[in-house]
């Protein structure tokens, strides 16, 4: 994964924002009290809101295009034309490098490999209910954006907020981790769910690790296990207001919307670690195999 600004491309003016967000307001250092706080405070919503792009305007899409779908298109189908539209113009436009869409490829592929599984006859956990020419085995194609965007939030993020690991675990332990992970949203269909197993291993592995960032001139400092929880709890949230408008649906809301259940933070907030050390061990492969010239 890059940790370069990528060359200027044929935007030149959506760069300059990314720029301007990580070089900071010059001066700001000289501000105290309240209204330090408050520049600083807006440094970290506008990086958190770029870091969103794809998601954002993914999921505007999806809340806004109509279940009938949009001149003749089903709704799926052309949720999967915006995604590959908004991909293809962050890359065109050098917000993401040829690297960052290998990655979010990546989660694409396993996102949309789990959606299958979930969704099989054998299994049911939720559904997608109208008709797209783009459905395979069931799932369209656009599901596994969802996962894209969430991958692509991190890779964003680490770039904007200048993100560093303190005591990161070593990295075949977070592998094994998020293999655990993953496997277990499988595996709990036929051998239990060990979910909370899990979570207590990555509480015991996480434990010493803090995530440094800049918001604006200096650095500040979280638990990483917490910004796991946190970013779970906003995907959660999400999920909330996609059932609602019908995108899929769980079984318990067939007869009618309910909330989603608060036991999906959870599995949301793994699948946020297992993300993350799938960027984090890139990154460190990157690193490793690179000769300076």
């Amino acid at each position: 994964m890059s940790e370069n600004t990528a060359p200027p491309g044929p935007w030149p003016r959506l760069r300059a924002i990314d720029e301007w967000l990580v070089a900071g307001r010059p001066g700001a250092g000289q501000l105290t009290g309240s209204r330090r706080f408050a520049l600083e405070f807006l440094y970290f919503g506008l990086k958190q809101a770029r870091a969103c792009l794809f998601a954002g305007l993914f999921f505007a899409a999806v809340f806004s295009v109509p279940r009938a779908g949009v001149f003749g298109l089903p709704r799926y189908d052309f949720l999967l034309l915006v995604a590959v539209v908004i991909q293809a113009g962050m890359l065109w436009s050098r917000l993401e490098t040829a690297d960052e869409l290998s990655a979010i490829t990546l989660f694409h592929v396993i996102g949309f490999m789990l959606e299958v599984f979930k969704t099989s006859a054998s299994v049911r956990s939720w559904a997608y209910p109208d008709f797209a020419y783009t459905k395979v085995l069931g799932v369209p194609l656009f599901a596994g954006f969802m996962y894209a965007a969430v991958g692509s939030y991190i890779i964003q993020a680490w770039r904007l907020f200048d993100l560093r690991v303190v005591h990161h675990p070593r990295y075949w332990m977070a592998g094994a981790l998020a293999t655990a992970i993953y496997a277990n949203f499988f595996t709990h269909h036929y051998i239990g769910d060990y979910r909370w197993y899990i979570v207590a291993c990555s509480l015991g592995l996480y434990a010493r690790t803090i995530v440094l960032f800049r918001p604006l001139d200096r650095t500040r400092e979280m638990p990483l296990s917490l910004a796991f929880v946190l970013i779970g709890f906003f995907i959660w949230l999400a999920e909330n207001v996609s059932t609602f408008f019908g995108i899929w649906r769980y079984p318990s809301q067939l007869g009618g919307w309910s909330v989603v259940q608060v036991g999906k933070w959870s599995s949301w907030s793994l699948l946020v670690i297992m993300t993350f050390t799938i960027v984090a061990n890139l990154k460190h492969i990157k690193t490793a195999i690179h000769v300076p010239e």
